[in-house]
């Protein structure tokens, strides 16, 4: 466990205590850890030295004739000296392949399978968003005349992916006029990703003046093209996919009524969730966020755990939510190997 505040007994130590905690969900004392773990040393010298990291802010005790619980910031010292060993692959992993593959060919089920099977493994509540957007680069757009006051655009992503946009227009637009503004429209937002486009379209615009007809056409991209372009985004890309929140109620962090409460409302607010998860996301490789870590503070009871998938030149996320107390180690493995199967499965 590399942390510099730490001595080699208090490692050792430490990860006696975390391990004991996964597995018992009982605060752990200096006899126990003596009796399971081969450190060495007395129980005398394992509680010293679990006084030691309690000072150190690494143990808790929940009440005075308790053992002692680890604390977020053990957690992540945890955590940060096992990121590097190499995941074992066992029957878990070969079942994730089973249950993905057999999902069908939809993103939608693949990702609420992978997200139901995920947390069925490692007994945490699984998650997922779909590839989002916003990041994506425009290729080229072209506008269609459908009716004599409405207009098609047609997005081409990059990766072939293509939105659709109806855009209502005062009057009849000439095929000259649409050509135009087709042309100038391209010339200033093609290579640029959807989220640079919503936020700077005004200013890309606002100086394309042709001092003719297709100025008021123009206007209206000026005017409502914030709004425009966030119709180029699907509904479910907002959405957070989630895995069966019983698997996680049935754990002991969940068992009195307030501790429920805040597990339902988690579930009940996917926006918010999938918000949080989006922005705690770091992009390639495991991302690990451990209570009060989170910025959200309907968070700060939770660890989330999670791993960008591809689709193309998209990213998508893949995880589990779980309470502090989990197996790191075997959520980290599974995580990550879902996260590749998914990537290989849609790309």
């Amino acid at each position: 466990m590399a942390n510099g505040e730490l001595t080699r007994r208090e490692r050792l130590v430490l990860e006696a205590v975390i391990q004991t905690y996964v597995q018992t969900a009982e605060p752990t004392g200096s006899r126990t850890v003596s009796r399971r773990f081969e450190l060495g040393v007395s129980p005398a010298t394992i509680r010293n030295t679990m006084s030691d990291l309690e000072e150190k802010g690494f143990l808790f005790h929940p009440h005075t004739s308790a053992g002692r619980i680890p604390t977020d910031k053990a957690y992540r010292a945890y955590v940060d000296a096992r990121l590097g060993i190499p995941a074992v692959v066992g029957p878990d992993h070969e079942r994730l392949v089973e249950e993905i593959r057999a999902a069908g060919s939809t993103v939608e089920n693949i990702l609420r399978r992978a997200a139901q099977s995920l947390g069925v493994l490692t007994q945490e509540l699984g998650v997922a968003l779909g590839p989002r957007l916003d990041s994506t680069v425009l290729r080229r757009l072209e506008l269609v005349r459908v009716s004599s006051n409405r207009l098609l655009m047609i997005l081409t992503l990059a990766g072939g992916v293509a939105r659709t946009i109806f855009v209502e227009v005062p009057g009849e637009i000439g095929d000259a006029v649409l050509a135009e503004v087709t042309v100038k429209l391209n010339e200033r937002l093609a290579g640029l990703p959807l989220v640079e486009i919503r936020r700077s379209i005004v200013e890309r615009l606002r100086d394309v003046g042709t001092q003719t007809a297709a100025d008021e056409l123009l206007n209206i991209f000026v005017q409502e093209g914030e709004q425009i372009f966030d119709a180029a985004l699907p509904v479910s890309d907002a959405k957070v996919v989630l895995g069966q929140a019983s698997v996680l109620a049935e754990q002991p962090e969940f068992a009195g009524p307030e501790s429920m409460r805040q597990l339902l409302a988690l579930t009940e607010t996917p926006e918010r969730l999938a918000e949080a998860i989006r922005k705690r996301s770091t992009g390639p490789g495991i991302s690990i966020t451990i209570g009060n870590e989170h910025a959200d503070p309907s968070l700060e009871r939770f660890t989330v755990v999670t791993a960008e998938y591809r689709v193309g030149s998209l990213g998508g996320v893949i995880g589990v939510i779980g309470p502090t107390r989990m197996p790191y180690e075997k959520v980290v493995s599974l995580v990550r190997h879902t996260s590749q199967l998914l990537t290989d499965l849609l790309d």
